[in-house]
C-alpha cells in the first residue's frame, strides 16, 4: 500500500470491494488551465499546487523529465501540498530519451534530488521512448536503471511493441516493478493496452488520449488534445480497470490529455463513474 495514513485518506480516493484507486493528472502547472476555468482567474504558477491538491490526492510530476530533479526545489514544492498528498515523478530525459551523458552520474544526481519526496512518493516513472525497442543493449541498459534506482517504487512505461512479451513481464514481476498500463491511439508499433499487473502492491495507468492524427503530428499540443467521453471511460473500466483492481492492493491513474484542462475534467469524470458503482 502507498504510504498514506488511514485518517488522512482523501475523499478523492476510490474505494469499494476492489482495491483503492488514486486519480490525478500528469502535471498541474499549466497557464491554459486558468483560461479553461480549472484554476480561478489570476492564479499564478506558485499557487497552483495547493489549489490542485484541493481537488486531487496525487499528481504526476512532468518537470522532472525536462530537468534534473533538485532536493531544494522538491522541498519547496512539498511544502505547498498536504502531508497526505502523493507524487509520482518522471525519470529525467537524460536517462530515458537522450542517454548521451554518464548515466551513472545522472542516476546519482536523481537519487539525491528525489530524497525529500520519498515519504510521499507513489512511484518513479521510467517513461521509455518509442524507438527504445527490445534489443540486448536496451535490455541491459534498462536493467542498469532498475538496479540503480533500487529501493524506490518503480513503474516502467514501454512505447515499443517489442517489449510486450512474457519474459519481460516475468522479469518485472521478479523485481516488483510496475508495468504501466497505457491508453493511447491504436497505432502500429505502439505498446498495447494490457491489464497485466507485475507488482501486486501497485498498478499504474496513464491516459494519453486517442488523437490518432495528433499523436503522429509531432506537436505536443495536438498529441494530447483529446477529451474522453463517459461511454469510453465506462467501457475502459469494464474492460481493463476492474481487472487491474482485482490483482493489486493499490492503484494510481493519471490523465495526460492536458490541453484545455481536459485532464482534470476527465479525471473527475472517471472518479464519478467509479463512485457511482
Amino acid at each position: 500500500m502507498l504510504n498514506v495514513p488511514e485518517q488522512k485518506r482523501r475523499v478523492m480516493e476510490v474505494q469499494d470491494d476492489l482495491c483503492p484507486v488514486l486519480i490525478g493528472t500528469s502535471g498541474y502547472s499549466y497557464t491554459e488551465w486558468v483560461d479553461s476555468g480549472f484554476y480561478p482567474q489570476g492564479t499564478r504558477a506558485p499557487e497552483m499546487l495547493s489549489l490542485y491538491a484541493s481537488s486531487f490526492p496525487i499528481v504526476e510530476l512532468n518537470y522532472t523529465w525536462y530537468q534534473m530533479i533538485r532536493a531544494e526545489a522538491i522541498s519547496r514544492m512539498i511544502a505547498k501540498a498536504p502531508d497526505s498528498f502523493l507524487f509520482a515523478a518522471k525519470l529525467t530525459r537524460t536517462l530515458t530519451h537522450e542517454r548521451d551523458r554518464d548515466w551513472r552520474q545522472e542516476l546519482k544526481l536523481y537519487r539525491e534530488g528525489i530524497k525529500p519526496l520519498q515519504q510521499q512518493l507513489a512511484a518513479i516513472l521510467i517513461q521509455l521512448p518509442p524507438d527504445f525497442d527490445w534489443t540486448r543493449n536496451n535490455r541491459c541498459y534498462l536493467a542498469h536503471l532498475l538496479d540503480g534506482l533500487q529501493g524506490f517504487p518503480l513503474a516502467v512505461e514501454f512505447r515499443h511493441i517489442s517489449w510486450a512479451r512474457d519474459s519481460v513481464f516475468a522479469e518485472l514481476e521478479q523485481r516488483r516493478v510496475t508495468l504501466v498500463t497505457v491508453d493511447a491511439p491504436s497505432l502500429p508499433g505502439l505498446f498495447p493496452c494490457l491489464d497485466i499487473v507485475t507488482n501486486p502492491s501497485l498498478f499504474f495507468v496513464r491516459f494519453h488520449g486517442r488523437n490518432h492524427q495528433g499523436w503522429q503530428s509531432g506537436n505536443m499540443q495536438k498529441k494530447f488534445d483529446y477529451s474522453y467521453s463517459a461511454e469510453e471511460l465506462e467501457e475502459w473500466n469494464n474492460r481493463y480497470l476492474s481487472s487491474l483492481r482485482s490483482k493489486a492492493t493499490q492503484g494510481v491513474i493519471f490523465f495526460n490529455n492536458h490541453v484545455r484542462a481536459q485532464a482534470p475534467r476527465d479525471a473527475a469524470l472517471l472518479r464519478e463513474i467509479l463512485h457511482q458503482e
